[in-house]
């Protein structure tokens, strides 16, 4: 088994792209997650790629912004996005797709478009379970992984907890499908009220911590067996305001972003690497 761990672009955005790869590099990360924008242009898109042969990282090309409620409009933004990408080398590609309120065969065609970009470039398009997305509830994705054998995803169980306002205790099928079709994981820790608990360090949410763990270490467990040599991707992906609440009045982080993803990415290397579940 290897891990190769990313660190998120999300909440460092006014960080320079060098000083940003730098101390990624530094922080013993293997590469970053990049959410690109639909306006991002080529041209920025070859400066960040020059940046990231020239610190040897890896890239996890990440979509989130295609937010139209017309679906003729959506599908048009989401296949340019893909087309935009497409000739950039990335180890995987992660895709919030689609939307809630679409039909199951409206999102199918986006998964679809994401399929056929996978045939064309060889680059694998995981589909992100992610609130107000196609896949935003353990119950739907169950649905959605049950009618198409062929999908695969990326497990953020954390929006599942709060959308459910649950730790699925319940679920235990949706989440055993969903364990089995999972190519990267999202390692952020939600709690039934919320996606994203103050701080994971803390004694008060060791139980939140426990939840996720059980989860993540079944994930590993089945990419371990199916193929010893197997790679596992991980984001340690906490964010900024407004998941990151901030106190009243001042607006002041109540942590640090960059400490928390740091401290999930050693706490988990260690796991994984250093011990037999």
């Amino acid at each position: 088994m290897k891990l190769l761990f990313f660190c998120p672009r999300w909440g460092c955005e006014n960080i320079s792209w060098e000083d940003f790869l730098t101390k990624v590099k530094d922080d013993g990360y293997d590469g970053i997650e990049y959410g690109i924008s639909n306006e991002t242009t080529s041209t920025q898109l070859d400066e960040v790629w020059e940046k990231l042969d020239k610190h040897q990282l890896h890239v996890i090309p990440q979509h989130y912004g295609t937010y139209d409620a017309d679906f003729n409009r959506h599908f048009e933004r989401y296949s340019a996005w893909l087309e935009l990408v497409k000739p950039y080398p990335a180890i995987k590609i992660d895709s919030q797709t689609g939307k809630d309120f679409f039909t199951f065969e409206q999102n199918k065609q986006l998964i679809d478009v994401a399929a056929m970009h996978t045939t064309n470039c060889g680059i694998n398009v995981y589909h992100e379970t992610h609130r107000n997305k196609s896949l935003f509830a353990a119950h739907i994705t169950k649905q959605y992984l049950e009618k198409i054998p062929s999908l695969q995803i990326t497990l953020d169980v954390s929006h599942w907890i709060n959308v459910a306002e649950s730790f699925l205790e319940d679920q235990q099928e949706a989440l055993d499908i969903a364990i089995q079709r999972t190519e990267h994981i999202h390692a952020r820790v939600g709690y039934p009220e919320g996606p994203q608990v103050p701080d994971p360090r803390a004694p008060e949410w060791e139980d939140a911590v426990a939840h996720h763990l059980k989860i993540w270490d079944k994930i590993i467990e089945r990419k371990t067996a199916a193929d010893p040599n197997s790679i596992i991707t991980i984001t340690p992906e906490f964010g900024p305001y407004p998941y990151m609440v901030h106190l009243p009045f001042n607006q002041s982080p109540i942590t640090n972003q960059w400490d928390v993803n740091l401290y999930m990415k050693d706490m988990l290397k260690e796991r994984y690497e250093n011990s037999k579940l």
